[in-house]
């Protein structure tokens, strides 16, 4: 159960790919503002899709959204989506990743802002060096989960939806669903 108030000791951030329904292709060339040209569909190894990408607090409350072609590969929206749960006055102590967020440049933009990373190293990657958090690792199921609750809406599970900001909509009505 949430308390209602942000967890600011731990953030947690993944992506996942959302299979896009046939009837989501075939969107209208004239873009409505915030439309992406792409209208975030892509074809992947999946199939054809979007990638959302989540973060979410310690206790499994989502905080920022993004919407991408199924191709992109997760770390693409890393910025925005950081951009928009931290735009607080208060930053997250912490922010645990999985591996795919194993990049030096996602690394040095968290230090930048104050937050320890807690993401562990791909084992061919250089550089590695210092104590892996462990403990605050374990509790990054929380963004599966929360990935996992939103998905039992069928129209985030699948999209329908033929522009990128009308199913963004439908992620934000789960959420708020979610939360209530």
């Amino acid at each position: 159960m949430h308390s209602g108030e942000i967890d600011w000791e731990l953030f947690c951030i993944d992506g996942t790919v959302i299979r896009a329904h046939q009837s989501a292709a075939g969107a209208p060339s004239e873009l409505p503002p915030g439309e992406p040209d792409d209208h975030a569909l892509g074809r992947s190894q999946g199939g054809f899709g979007t990638k959302l990408t989540l973060v979410c607090d310690g206790e499994g409350t989502p905080l920022a959204v993004a919407v991408a072609p199924g191709q992109e590969h997760e770390t693409q929206q890393f910025i925005p989506v950081m951009e928009e749960a931290t735009a607080w006055p208060k930053k997250p102590a912490k922010l645990a990743g999985d591996k795919a967020f194993s990049a030096g440049w996602i690394r040095q933009w968290l230090k930048e802002r104050g937050i320890k990373p807690v993401i562990p190293h791909k084992k061919n990657e250089k550089g590695r060096h210092g104590k892996f958090d462990r403990k605050a690792y374990r509790r990054r199921n929380i963004i599966e989960r929360c990935v996992s609750s939103l998905k039992w809406f069928r129209r985030v599970a699948t999209r329908y939806e033929k522009l990128a900001i009308h199913y963004l909509g439908m992620v934000t009505v789960a959420i708020i669903f979610r939360l209530l």
